[in-house]
């Protein structure tokens, strides 16, 4: 989630930093710098950046947006839409715009165009998933409720047409580094048809100020096309379109992959990755990810209330045997709540819960009455069959329970059936990171107000450790806070992590250059399409 944020597939996590997407220098043939490229992802549930929370929504937005600020190799946040972001205190952030940036209907971007955007996202009405992101800007709780005292937030004051002004409840040194994210891009005039009121159609096709328009509008589970934007101030890229082509079976991706009929499959289904090397030679690829897999439990149902039963389910899984049998390793085991990849992570948090113990298991679960029927949902178009169908043979050996497998057709009807507390027993989830600290593992999905907070933890003790590490002035302490309010989730188990996941994906003969990011999104600046003969 999203954005990156919550991911619709199994992504296969780097143990070493060291591993790195290759580029395709060496492949024959001229770039086409008129060619237009084929990228496979999942249907999106939204298109609104304050109310997208998944990667294959996040993957479009990459597209047609440009991000206040991007990371770097050591993910440090450098200024790409904005001149300078900076501060004095940690509170009180200035934002400067560079001058120059349209949006694809010709309106000229302001500072207004991020402070309506921003505040459209903040009011508690409109119901947007990424609202949370806007919680340490001073002004969001009256922006809550059923009857909010305000519609605007307090925290945000226009100084220029360029530059505006963002003062936070409390100091939070990592600000700079959230502007990454999906949720910070602005919105053009044309989105509203009234002050603060988003046009029901705008998201069918998103006006955007980045180097792709929208090319028609959004093909439900079909595609959706972009073409290359002229008039972008930034770094252009080197294709003239992307067509987003959307899957609700990996497999489907996969072969298309393999007969040129798809440039870039972002994730290799489970049961190919025993093949892909000889299939695709030097077009099977690796590299480092934010992906985080796990089983998540409704809290607030009964059968599950009881964190005992939730601990037995953890320890009747056989974490290793899955990760060597099903993903031929390329999905090391996770037992902590966060990514190697972020600083702060440490590898074993969750400690006994962990280990895989079926006597054990079976003996607690008992214990504490545990259910006799255990669901586990997960969505088709995410490749995820296999580990489900594993796990499940694994809880019924090992609990003696009858275990039944659930499919939902699409990652988007799942969140949202899960949203409405729908009973769908436990399911599956990945997260992938949407600004690169541990605070965005925990946050979103732990905290009580959580953008993707949908198994209803709600931990008070949790929220204040948080709340204290946002407020930390180093990254020593802030972790430090950030580390206890993991031990209490250890402690908790609200969901169980079960793998770490890296980039493990394919491309055709007809593409070069093909590279992803630690936030499972297609590099479409590099991305290449190769001249035919």
């Amino acid at each position: 989630m999203q954005v990156r944020g919550l991911t619709a597939w199994t992504v296969p996590l780097v143990l070493a930093l060291a591993l790195t997407a290759c580029g395709d220098a060496d492949t024959a043939g001229r770039a086409d710098p008129d060619g237009t490229v084929r990228i496979e992802i999942a249907e999106p549930q939204h298109l609104v950046p304050t109310h997208t929370v998944e990667t294959s929504g996040s993957q479009v937005l990459s597209a047609l947006f440009s991000p206040l600020v991007d990371y770097d190799a050591q993910n440090r946040p450098y200024e790409v839409a904005a001149e300078s972001v900076t501060s004095a205190d940690n509170r009180v952030w200035t934002v400067r715009l560079k001058d120059g940036y349209t949006f694809h209907n010709g309106e000229p971007v302001t500072a207004d165009n991020y402070l309506d955007a921003w505040n459209y996202g903040a009011y508690g009405p409109n119901e947007q998933n990424s609202s949370y992101f806007f919680e340490k800007i001073l002004g969001y709780a009256q922006l809550q409720g059923e009857r909010p005292k305000a519609r605007t937030l307090r925290g945000l004051a226009r100084v220029d047409d360029l530059t505006f002004t963002v003062t936070l409840g409390e100091p939070y040194a990592d600000f700079r580094s959230m502007l990454g994210y999906t949720a910070f891009y602005p919105l053009p005039k044309a989105a509203f048809t009234a002050p603060g009121v988003l046009d029901p159609g705008y998201e069918q096709a998103p006006i955007g100020q980045g180097p792709f328009r929208m090319k028609g509008s959004w093909q439900h589970d079909a595609s959706i096309t972009v073409e290359r934007y002229d008039a972008f101030p930034g770094r252009q890229p080197r294709v003239a379109g992307v067509d987003f082509r959307i899957y609700q079976q990996p497999s489907a991706a996969y072969a298309d992959v393999l007969s040129d009929n798809l440039d870039v499959i972002k994730n290799i289904p489970t049961e190919r990755l025993g093949s892909a090397g000889d299939d695709l030679g030097d077009r099977f690829k690796r590299s480092p990810a934010s992906s985080l897999e796990v089983l998540a439990f409704p809290t607030f149902e009964a059968e599950f209330a009881d964190p005992r039963v939730r601990r037995a389910i953890s320890m009747a899984i056989d974490r290793n045997g899955i990760s060597e049998s099903v993903f031929k390793g390329s999905e090391p085991p996770a037992r902590s709540f966060v990514s190697p990849v972020v600083a702060g992570y440490r590898a074993d948090t969750i400690g006994e819960a962990g280990r895989y113990d079926p006597a054990a298991a079976r003996k607690l679960y008992e214990e504490a009455g545990g259910p006799a029927r255990i669901e586990l949902s997960y969505n088709t178009d995410g490749g995820h069959a296999a580990w489900i169908g594993a796990t499940c043979a694994q809880l019924t050996a090992n609990l003696g329970v009858e275990c039944v497998a659930s499919a939902v057709p699409r990652f988007a009807d799942l969140l949202t059936a899960v949203d409405r507390r729908e009973h769908v027993g436990l399911f599956r989830m990945g997260w992938v990171m949407d600004h690169p600290s541990m605070e965005n593992y925990l946050g979103p999905l732990y905290g009580s107000t959580g953008s993707a907070n949908y198994y209803g933890y709600a931990n008070p003790e949790f929220d204040r450790l948080l709340a204290e590490g946002t407020r930390a002035t180093t990254g020593e302490a802030a972790i430090r806070r950030y580390q206890q309010a993991e031990d209490l989730l250890a402690r908790d188990l609200p969901v169980i992590p079960l793998r770490h996941g890296q980039n493990v994906f394919g491309h055709s003969t007809k593409v070069r250059n093909v590279e992803m990011d630690l936030f499972d999104r297609v590099d479409l600046l590099t991305i290449e399409a190769l001249r035919a003969g």
